[in-house]
Order: C-alpha cells, then structure tokens, then sequence
C-alpha cells in the first residue's frame, strides 16, 4: 500500500469515527430496558424500543439515542436513564439491593415504564412491593394527565391485544403526588411498537401504541422531579 492510498484511508477512517462521536454527542436523552433476574425475557419485543425512540424523535421533537441501553435493577448505571422500560411475560426477582437501588432510582427523579406482556402481572406486583412497601399501584384516571399530553386518549389505554379479554388498565405507584412508575397491564404496547411484521397488527393500532408510548415518554421527561 502506497503511503499516499494509506494517508487517504487514515482520514477516511479518522472522519468516520469523529462524526460518530458527534452524531453520539447531539443525544439528549439515553433510555433503558431493565435487566432483572428470576427467569422472566426481560428482553423481550426485540423491535419494539428502537421503533417507540424513533417515533419521539420524529412526532415529538427529542434527541433520544436510537438504541435502548440494557441496565440492570442493581446496577449504579441506572442512575443515567431518565426513562427506563421494563417487559416480559414471566418471572421477576428482585434482591434486596437491587430492590433498595430501584427504590433510590425513582426517589431521585427517575421513571419506570412497566408493560405487561402477558404474564408479567402476578410477579411485578410482589416484587413493586419488596420496592416500596408501603405503596400499592393505584389506577389512574382517564383524567390523568398521561393520557393527555401530545396525543389524546380519553379512554385510558389502547388495547393492542387481547390476551384474557380485559379491559386495559393503566396502573401508578405514586409518592408525594409524583407518579414514579407506569404500568400498562392487558394492553401491550411494547407489542404494538414492534415491527409492523412482528405481529401483523392494524396500522391503526400500531399509531396507537406508539402515540400512547410517546405520552409516557414526554410525561418521564416533562414531570416535576
């Protein structure tokens, strides 16, 4: 190789990785998908995150990295993600500490999205409580203002799928007036924010996932600390 092909390629090489950290700098926001123990696909709706990042940074305007970043329940990363999501349709355990670190996440401003992806339900709702002992999940209120940021749902929750047939309920641990956590349970909007050929859905219900995702996401990034 000649120096002056080796030269060229060196600066190819060397724009490349300087526009990457660049582009990587212009991210506000970095969000997470909670690794826990017990056995439950924490990582479920491989799809789903990437496309829900990709409708807020289009529809609302945020400078959210494209990619979720996996962080686990005890882990001090926790702490860098104003917004993490939490999935799956089994198993959930949370020690001690993590449920301690999870508990001090929250306490300090950060917001945990539960979508219950059929299956999730008996198992977050004992370990929530190893979280805060002395809070239950409470149903919000169509009024909530969750459901009526960018996009309007005077009705709650979309129902994606159907799973038992109930209706979709939208479930807040609530501390000193400030919603700490969301969980969206019997309607599966993680499923709806998968790739259109994950689960053949109605484009209809897919906007409608995404635009319920995109609430939660701007009421995370939006709510008084």
């Amino acid at each position: 190789m000649s120096k002056k092909i080796a030269f060229l390629l060196f600066c190819c090489i060397t724009f490349f990785i300087e526009a990457s950290i660049a582009q990587a700098q212009t991210y506000t926001y970095r969000i997470g998908k909670l690794k826990y123990g017990g056995g439950g696909d924490w990582y479920a709706n491989k799809t789903s995150m990437p496309n829900l990042i990709s409708f807020c940074n289009e529809n609302l305007g945020t400078h959210i990295a494209p990619e979720e970043e996996v962080v686990e329940v005890g882990s001090r990363e926790l702490f860098s993600y104003p917004f993490v999501h939490m999935t799956g349709h089994g198993n959930v355990s949370f020690t001690s500490q993590e449920a301690e670190n999870l508990r001090n996440y929250l306490l300090s401003g950060g917001f945990l999205h539960i979508d219950d992806n059929y299956g999730l339900d008996e198992f977050i709702r004992i370990e929530m409580k190893k979280v805060f002992p002395n809070l239950d999940f409470v149903e919000l209120p169509f009024s909530h203002p969750i459901y009526h940021l960018k996009y309007k749902f005077p009705e709650g929750l979309p129902k994606i799928h159907e799973h038992d047939g109930k209706p979709p309920q939208g479930f807040g641990i609530v501390h000193e007036g400030r919603l700490l956590c969301f969980y969206s349970y019997e309607s599966d909007l993680g499923n709806g924010w998968e790739d259109a050929n994950v689960h053949n859905d109605p484009e209809e219900i897919r906007q409608a996932a995404l635009r319920m995702g995109a609430n939660i996401v701007l009421y995370a990034f939006t709510q008084p600390q």
